[in-house]
């Protein structure tokens, strides 16, 4: 006697959760009316608004030119263009952050791009590190924010550049391939097809996580009070610390950090310095698009590792500069 297929759970996905949430909040449309009239709630709400809009043109910018980047460039480019040794290609991957205008969010989908073209590692690694705060837009931006004092400019492009190298060399000594874990494309008949396939799969991928860290960071904006930052600003060593964290928590896009970081006035310049450095590099949107892109194995570890080397990097170039 034949038996019957086994029925397969169907998982929820986005499309299915956002419905559900629409029909949510429809019917409890009248006692939500309340909630978010409280200045908590308005605050919490223009903070997460403005990180997403902030993130998502450079997030299409990313994924569109990942999907570029899977599909119609060959394998062989990246052999040429790179040197063979992964120890000087880690460098060189560094380096050319400098031409790719966009901030974290864009770097992420581009990155994994790179390690699904067979690129090693280490390289990739350090493109998504360095990119974010090397390239010309953000250090256009940083030197409006920091007029007349182009020593800033220069001190977040080289702690920049050194933390990424230092990362991606720890990589080589440390990393495995197996915490990483890229999700599958999905493939089309024709180029084209293939193309809008992968940049529409990482935009719903990314974007997901993008929303969650978001909301992630406008909760701490809203709970971490003003005066706790100003009780740390008088201690040269807890300061740095301080603006690190801060800027994980806060995951304001690397295009406007400058302008926040000229605003902390009390704070010393060093630890101005590890906030420019490490937003880009470790925050809360950040670690969860990584999540979504290279797994939870991964991001568990490189997340604090580079907050570690980050730090490091900005606290050792602010020395000499100032």
């Amino acid at each position: 006697m034949a038996t019957a297929p086994a029925v397969r759970a169907k998982r929820l996905g986005s499309v299915e959760v956002l419905a559900g949430l629409l029909v949510l909040v429809v019917l409890l449309r009248v006692p939500l009316e309340g909630v978010l009239q409280a200045p908590v709630v308005q605050t919490w709400t223009t903070v997460f608004v403005s990180i997403v809009l902030q993130a998502t043109p450079f997030l299409a910018f990313g994924v569109a030119l990942s999907a570029a980047i899977a599909v119609f460039v060959p394998k062989e480019f990246f052999a040429k263009a790179l040197p063979r040794r992964p120890v000087l290609a880690v460098p060189v991957a560094a380096a050319t952050g400098v031409v790719l205008p966009g901030c974290e969010c864009g770097s992420v989908p581009v990155a994994g791009a790179l390690l699904r073209k067979g690129i090693t590692p280490a390289a990739a690694l350090a493109f998504l590190l360095a990119a974010p705060a090397v390239n010309p837009v953000v250090l256009a931006a940083t030197a409006i924010a920091f007029p007349g004092d182009p020593g800033m400019v220069a001190a977040r492009a080289i702690a920049s550049l050194l933390a990424s190298v230092v990362m991606g060399w720890l990589w080589l000594r440390l990393g495995r391939t197996d915490w990483i874990k890229l999700p599958e494309h999905v493939h089309g008949d024709t180029k084209w097809r293939a193309f809008f396939g992968a940049a529409g799969h990482d935009l719903v991928h990314a974007g997901g996580f993008l929303v969650v860290g978001g909301m992630a960071a406008a909760t701490i904006n809203v709970l971490v009070p003003g005066r706790w930052l100003q009780a740390l600003a008088d201690h040269p060593a807890l300061s740095v610390v301080a603006l690190a964290f801060l800027a994980v928590l806060l995951s304001i896009c690397s295009e406007a950090d400058a302008f926040v970081a000229a605003s902390l006035t009390q704070f010393s310049t060093t630890a101005r310095l590890a906030f420019l450095v490490v937003g880009p590099m470790v925050d809360l949107k950040l670690f969860a698009m990584q999540v979504g892109t290279f797994g939870r194995r991964f991001a568990v570890r490189f997340a604090p590792a580079t907050l570690v080397v980050a730090v490091a990097s900005a606290t050792a170039v602010g020395a000499v500069f100032w």
